[in-house]
């Protein structure tokens, strides 16, 4: 196993009687790409304000690169990157003069720095667009480049493709590994089921919380109580009504044109149409579903 980048013991951060971050353990190792998956309001982006130093816990520790987060913040932030969820970009400079701005702040004047990062981010060529111009998915890329400007060795991501269009979203995550792949240890929040598969390793939030920590395949190998069934039945409503009473079933969901449903593990397809037939419910098809994250989240929330 890596050194460990980042190390939080019991880390907790109240506001008055309200509990934001309740007593948190976990470890992110160097060149990892980690998730912290959560609904918004569950902790996620204070417990990244408080590992960046920018929030004081109310219990707790926390190194980060080797540093005490709370009381050495200023080393920390000198070699960690962090894109925040509303990003500030000034929307009157040219891309190029947002980031030269940037880089100022922490002393960066050569301009082959400058520009190897738009060449990163892939803004080469878009130099003297003005920010106001940007369509949501470049203005993401200027603000992961304004991060990484100083060519950091950890980088924080809060919700960085929230509000962006799919095809961004995976482009966005090809530039996630590419800095993974040159020895960025990364730390990514997201409200997006779909986008922690893309982690190493996640951790899932509820209410202050760090439910679990693991890999997506062990999350759902552990956490999933039964196996998955698609049932497509007709009407889809007394499909909804009937399964959760048939023995066995742990719970059904409605997802599109049919009912996702989880039962216990080694209960038949056959098992399910003949108490379907039972209740008089037309089913056009049971087939074999795979377990996702959001599964894992809603059995752990429950």
């Amino acid at each position: 196993m890596s050194e460990a980048v980042i190390k939080v013991e019991n880390l907790t951060r109240r506001f008055g009687d309200f509990i934001a971050v309740d007593h948190v353990n976990f470890e992110v190792h160097a060149g990892e790409v980690v998730g912290y998956l959560g609904p918004n309001g569950s902790g996620k982006t204070t417990t990244i304000r408080m590992l960046l130093g920018l929030l004081e816990p109310s219990a707790g520790k926390a190194t980060v690169l080797g540093f005490d987060a709370f009381k050495q913040s200023e080393q920390v932030r000198r070699q960690a990157g962090y894109m925040s969820q509303k990003f500030a970009i000034y929307d009157d400079l040219t891309v190029l003069e947002n980031l030269t701005f940037y880089g100022g702040v922490y002393g960066i004047t050569d301009k082959t720095r400058i520009a190897r990062t738009l060449e990163l981010v892939g803004l080469r060529g878009h130099e003297s667009t003005l920010t106001h111009s940007l369509s949501a998915g470049w203005r993401q890329r200027l603000a992961l480049g304004i991060a990484l400007v100083h060519e950091p060795k950890l980088l924080f991501l809060d919700e960085p493709t929230s509000g962006v269009d799919p095809t961004a979203r995976r482009a966005f995550w090809d530039l996630i590994y590419e800095l993974a792949d040159n020895g960025v240890t990364i730390l990514v929040t997201t409200h997006y089921m779909d986008e922690a598969e893309y982690c190493e390793r996640v951790g899932i939030m509820r209410d202050g919380k760090l439910l679990a920590m693991d890999t997506p395949s062990n999350l759902k190998r552990d956490i999933i109580p039964g196996d998955v069934w698609e049932v497509y039945a007709e009407p889809l409503e007394a499909g909804l009504e009937i399964l959760p009473e048939i023995e066995g079933v742990l719970r059904v969901g409605l997802a599109g044109d049919h009912l996702r449903t989880i039962v216990e593990k080694g209960m038949k397809r056959d098992d399910l149409l003949r108490a379907l037939k039972v209740k008089n419910v037309h089913v056009r098809d049971v087939v074999v579903g795979e377990a996702t994250l959001e599964d894992v989240f809603i059995s752990l929330a429950r």
